[in-house]
């Protein structure tokens, strides 16, 4: 299918494609790689996590769309486009996307280096000295870890892994024909640091390994003629759930696991090579992984393979202080203003419900909550749900403490959280060992609500102490994303949450929770009808209106309830960070609906719905984005806050992320995004605003 009728599909679709998007997404990453203002440690922060992205996308997502081309599955994307002519346009933005990375890099970046006493170097750059103290690291360290791999007629393809450094030799006999060639592989250790550094006049050199291998490359080839030596690095498909296939069968994809297990490894879809590759050897790569030149991404001389690398510049002993702190989180609003040593969180929450808006609060709080219940003899049960967790959690230590104190501890763990599977697991077998009550995921769902239920007995009376949240029970991420979580002893939140853990870790089938909504039970039909109802009060002439904060919105159900609110006259403003399939502005469809992202210094994850409801709000908080896989394969909940105060502090959340004029991009009605512009209006930076928050600040709060 020819390019500009693909462009036209595309144009004339009312969705946007998901993966389209999500490439705008890091396009918007990569923004902040150029912004001035950052300094070089900054920049290349950001462009080192627009590859990290971009590594998982195709591991994922590219992965997905193989999975239908492979097994000779149809799919028809939000674009309009079939597998295949979408496979083209998918993998041309890539290349698109990889070549402003290395311009970025290159044209950009790289000249700041030197001032900022630093520099990336090569071989020849070295004076004597270095270079023979990088050949000695060479033949002490690298090269007794090297293993050369042919292949050949009496010789199998050897196993290549994923997102590894590997080099690609050509070589011949000395006296042999020219076509009499043979191809070998080295794969670079994984367990080694990318670059070998060099102190020089105050400044540090980093020479990247494989200038260090190519250089010496002949010490493994001896007595043969190397034709040509390339560096390439494979993406293997990694993904195999229903979480990203969205159209295929439970059965088919059981199927295609047992295939699977004949292999050990997933099908290359990328390869990332030199510009300048070997051809023959390139034939055989590409014939033998079905690959073709779109799957091939090139690197120039002065382009840098795997910018993720760039961790090490960045956390290098000599730059630490580079990356500015972030600044200390303030207390919560309805937070005693003179916390007295006798106060502790249990008699706190008893008078008060507390929201908590991360990073500008503590996570403290939580943490402190559940230490003390883990040492607290009055305390009889906890229970809570993990998704990820922090390296060395102080959560996982106070639930051990738990156990060992004879408190009944129930955590529901999902060991299926991508990427974090090793890490829950080994804490999961840990807490089971200690005697908590582990359960391992509910069936096919994957477990992303965020609650924590604390049981304790006060004299004659027992009193439930709650935690809700959109974010993870993790105390690292928490400096680092924004998030809500309220805590409250409120009965009706006990009682909805007492029934929730029932459901997630017995046999029981709730009647109707009274201020929680769940997934996968009645989430998308909850969320209509309450978009239905904005619909309904505008065509009634009554106030209306719709703001919601999510991370993505990918549901085509609830995409075409907004387009119908916004034709009956509903003003929808919407704060989407990552993936947005909904397209504004379209005359017609979404002329009411404005989209905008927020991308800066914090990971915006915060989930928040506010329906006006006629003038008295309706506001929810919690785990759930609007994506297929939030509302049919997930365990995920939302809750509605009631406290006038909070309502007001969360509506303000929404006011302020509207009003931001610094990390704001507004989205095009063709799907892409352009920076919100400042110009004659002072700046609004949120992630500077929200540590000035005062409680009056928020008493005249208003989104409509």
């Amino acid at each position: 299918m020819a390019i500009d009728r693909i462009n036209d599909l595309i144009n004339r679709s009312n969705l946007v494609s998901r993966d389209l998007s999500w490439l705008q997404f890091n396009y918007r990453v990569l923004d902040q790689a150029r912004q001035t203002e950052r300094n070089v440690f900054e920049r290349l922060k950001f462009l080192a996590i627009t590859a990290s992205n971009l590594d998982e996308f195709f591991m994922i997502r590219v992965g997905s769309l193989y999975n239908y081309i492979d097994y000779g599955r149809e799919r028809v994307d939000y674009s309009g486009l079939r597998e295949l002519p979408f496979r083209k346009k998918l993998l041309t933005e890539c290349q698109d996307f990889v070549k402003s990375q290395n311009k970025l890099f290159s044209e950009i970046l790289e000249p700041l280096f030197e001032e900022n006493d630093f520099k990336i170097v090569k071989m020849s750059d070295l004076k004597e000295s270095e270079m023979k103290r990088a050949r000695s690291f060479f033949d002490k360290i690298i090269f007794p870890m090297l293993t050369p791999m042919v292949y050949d007629n009496y010789h199998t393809f050897p196993i290549l892994m994923n997102k590894l450094l590997i080099f690609s030799v050509v070589t011949r006999n000395h006296g042999d024909k020219k076509d009499n060639k043979k191809l070998s592989f080295i794969q670079m250790p994984q367990n080694i640091q990318r670059f070998f550094e060099i102190e020089r006049d105050g400044k540090i050199l980093f020479l990247p390994i494989e200038e260090l291998v190519r250089a010496n490359i002949d010490q493994l080839f001896r007595n043969i003629e190397i034709l040509s030596v390339n560096m390439f690095r494979i993406t293997r498909n990694g993904d195999f759930t229903l979480e990203e296939s969205d159209d295929i069968e439970a059965n088919f994809l059981e199927e295609m696991r047992k295939k699977l297990k004949t292999r050990k490894t997933g099908r290359v879809v990328r390869i990332e090579i030199d510009k300048d590759y070997d051809k023959w050897m390139m034939k055989v790569l590409s014939d033998r992984w079905e690959m073709d030149k779109d799957n091939i991404f090139k690197f120039g001389d002065n382009s840098l393979l795997d910018y993720a690398a760039l961790w090490q510049v960045i956390k290098h002993n000599e730059f630490k202080d580079k990356i500015p702190e972030t600044q200390a989180p303030v207390p919560p609003l309805t937070f005693p203003e003179h916390k007295s040593d006798s106060d502790n969180i249990f008699e706190i929450l008893k008078d008060r419900d507390i929201l908590l808006h991360h990073p500008y609060n503590n996570i403290e709080p939580v943490l402190d909550m559940i230490e003390k219940a883990s040492d607290d003899p009055k305390v009889l049960s906890i229970k809570l749900t993990i998704y990820r967790l922090a390296r060395n959690s102080r959560i996982v230590d106070a639930l051990l403490k738990a156990t060992e104190n004879g408190i009944h501890v129930s955590v529901l763990f999902e060991v299926k959280a991508r990427f974090d599977e090793e890490n829950n697991i080994r804490e999961a077998k840990r807490l089971q060992k200690a005697g908590c009550f582990v359960i391992y995921g509910i069936s096919r769902f994957k477990t992303h609500t965020k609650l924590l239920m604390i049981v304790r007995k006060e004299g004659e009376k027992v009193t439930r102490y709650l935690h809700m949240a959109s974010g993870n029970y993790n105390e690292e991420t928490a400096r680092l994303y924004t998030d809500i979580g309220l805590m409250t002893t409120d009965e009706v939140y006990a009682q909805d949450i007492s029934e929730f853990f029932n459901v997630i870790t017995g046999h029981s089938h709730p009647q109707e929770y009274e201020r929680l909504i769940t997934a996968p039970k009645d989430m998308r039909n909850k969320l209509i009808a309450l978009i239905r109802n904005e619909a309904n009060n505008a065509r009634e002439g009554l106030p209306s209106g719709i703001c919601i904060k999510i991370n993505s919105l990918e549901d085509k159900e609830a995409i075409d309830e907004l387009y119908a609110a916004s034709q009956a006259g509903v003003s929808i403003k919407l704060i989407v960070r990552g993936i947005c399939c909904l397209r504004p502005g379209r005359i017609g469809l979404s002329e009411n609906i404005s989209v905008c992202s927020i991308v800066g210094n914090y990971l915006e994850h915060s989930r928040i719905y506010y329906f006006h409801n006629n003038g008295e709000p309706k506001v929810y908080g919690g785990s759930a984005d609007m994506m297929v896989r939030s509302f049919e394969r997930r365990l995920e909940s939302l809750f509605l806050i009631v406290d006038e105060t909070l309502k007001k502090q969360v509506m303000n959340i929404l006011r302020y992320n509207l009003r931001d004029n610094v990390n704001s991009y507004i989205m095009n009605e063709d799907g892409s995004y352009s920076l919100k512009k400042n110009k004659d209006v002072e700046p609004f930076n949120i992630h500077k605003e929200f540590y000035k928050l005062t409680p009056e600040i928020i008493e005249d709060v208003k989104l409509f």
